[in-house]
């Protein structure tokens, strides 16, 4: 190993296009999403498209400050820069956190579905050997993930292009096979566009922000390509196409054709797509779906690893984490980070083989509404961070619309978002249990600001 500390631009065109789609298409769609129709009904629809103008939004702030200076640790140095070393630093570990701890049950999801096909295995074996495998790509040229991620979005691609043409054909009344009442639009309204009133499309809010959670990975890779601002930019543009045609699409066809209080939409054993392809009268829809769900966890599990070796390599340069975080491998792979990164999984394995799983359950409490404060971050970043360069008379080539009063909206209806969670009840202690972990980093970072903790380092490595 090598005691550099830069990364280098080895990601191409087509690798960022189709990690900026698995930054979307996540296993929630296939599995989570179902949870999401079941408790709001057909008007899970308007959860998914508030959300996404929500992320639609984000992405474009993120994009104008991105555009502007590209950087490995993305939102969390734009914080540091326009809010201070605080807040940089509480965004940088919150989001760390999150997908850290998220890679533990990507990897028992995994496991499950290897185990379910070959039970010789225990699942905790399979989800090691996926943890391995997935450490080892991410150890070696930043192309290497690439690559994984390009097939791996493909998968997912193509698997929702098809669900989307045989759904649609059923919503027509072309679909020759399967249960009559699987067809048309009947299940829409049948037994009510919005059962259980608007307050459960707010309450859905959070299930559908921790399905987009991703989107903003791109921003985070596209500091290793060749030309980070045109790539973030397209990236950025096309956000919008992907989170109407996949997620909006895929539940507006599932809430024609499934009754919204099909209990096997809440059963994470099955999914929105295994009911409705099952209702359709595809064979073996179940094992179908599930080996697209598995390549999915799998790339929610290398696309987590890589952003969060990326966002320690960050906060390392700027003298927020241990310096050794930013020691790079001669494929300038942020080696240390990423074995770091992946101590939480470890955990998981260990916790799965002694059936203690359910501690883990505890510690993914705290993740509930990270999407929610990582995004009020960005919209507060970008706010200053505009205001600023504006102040200093420097031109913007990508901009955020409607400024500031799109920025200001966003804030709100986050704050909004974050209030009714709290106080309708059904997500209050994920917002609470976030709450508390999120304002333990923050006094961290304060004290960090204080005392200048890290200082030494970071002017050596040049950080703001």
């Amino acid at each position: 190993m090598s005691t550099h500390s830069e990364l280098k631009s080895g990601l191409k065109s087509r690798h960022l296009t189709m990690i900026s789609i698995a930054g979307v298409i996540g296993g929630a769609l296939f599995i989570g999403s179902g949870s999401v129709i079941y408790n709001a009904g057909p008007a899970a629809i308007l959860a998914y498209a508030l959300g996404g103008a929500l992320v639609m939004l984000i992405m474009r702030m993120l994009g104008e400050m991105a555009v502007a200076q590209p950087d490995s640790g993305s939102f969390s140095t734009y914080a540091d820069r326009a809010i201070g070393r605080w807040a940089g630093f509480t965004v940088g570990w919150l989001y760390w956190y999150f997908w850290a701890l998220l890679m533990g049950w990507e990897a028992y999801v995994a496991g499950k579905i290897l185990n379910s096909w070959f039970p010789m295995v225990p699942v905790w074996g399979y989800m090691l050997l996926v943890i391995v495998s997935l450490v080892i790509v991410n150890l070696l040229d930043v192309k290497n993930y690439g690559e994984f991620e390009f097939w791996f979005a493909l998968i997912k691609v193509v698997a929702i292009v098809l669900f989307l043409i045989i759904g649609s054909m059923a919503i027509f009344h072309l679909w020759p096979w399967g249960d009559t009442n699987a067809v048309g639009v009947t299940n829409l309204v049948s037994h009510g566009f919005m059962p259980n009133g608007f307050s459960s499309v707010v309450t859905a809010l959070l299930g559908v922000m921790f399905a987009y959670m991703g989107a903003e990975i791109v921003t985070v890779a596209a500091a290793e390509s060749k030309n980070p601002s045109h790539e973030i930019r397209k990236a950025t543009k096309s956000v919008v196409w992907r989170i109407v045609l996949f997620y909006v699409g895929s539940i507006f066809i599932t809430v024609c054709l499934i009754p919204y209080d099909n209990p096997l939409l809440k059963d994470a054993t099955w999914g929105t797509y295994s009911v409705t392809l099952t209702a359709l009268g595809i064979p073996e829809a179940r094992h179908i779906v599930n080996f697209v769900v598995l390549t999915s966890v799998c790339s929610c599990f290398n696309s987590a690893l890589y952003t969060c070796s990326r966002m320690l390599f960050s906060l390392s340069k700027r003298g927020d984490a241990h310096r050794a975080m930013s020691l790079t491998s001669r494929t300038s792979s942020p080696w240390v980070a990423v074995l770091v990164s992946s101590l939480f999984a470890l955990l998981a394995v260990y916790l799965t083989a002694t059936e203690k799983m359910d501690v883990y359950d505890v510690l993914m409490l705290a993740t509930g509404t990270v999407a929610l404060y990582v995004y009020l971050a960005i919209a507060f970043s970008q706010l200053r961070m505009r205001t600023k360069l504006e102040a200093q008379g420097k031109k913007l080539g990508f901009k955020m619309w409607c400024f500031p009063y799109l920025t200001y909206l966003v804030i709100v209806l986050i704050i909004a978002a974050i209030v009714t969670m709290i106080f309708e009840g059904t997500y209050s202690k994920e917002v609470i249990y976030t709450s508390i972990l999120a304002a333990v980093i923050v006094l961290m970072g304060i004290i960090a600001q204080k005392f200048n903790l890290g200082t030494k380092h970071r002017q050596n490595t040049g950080a703001q």
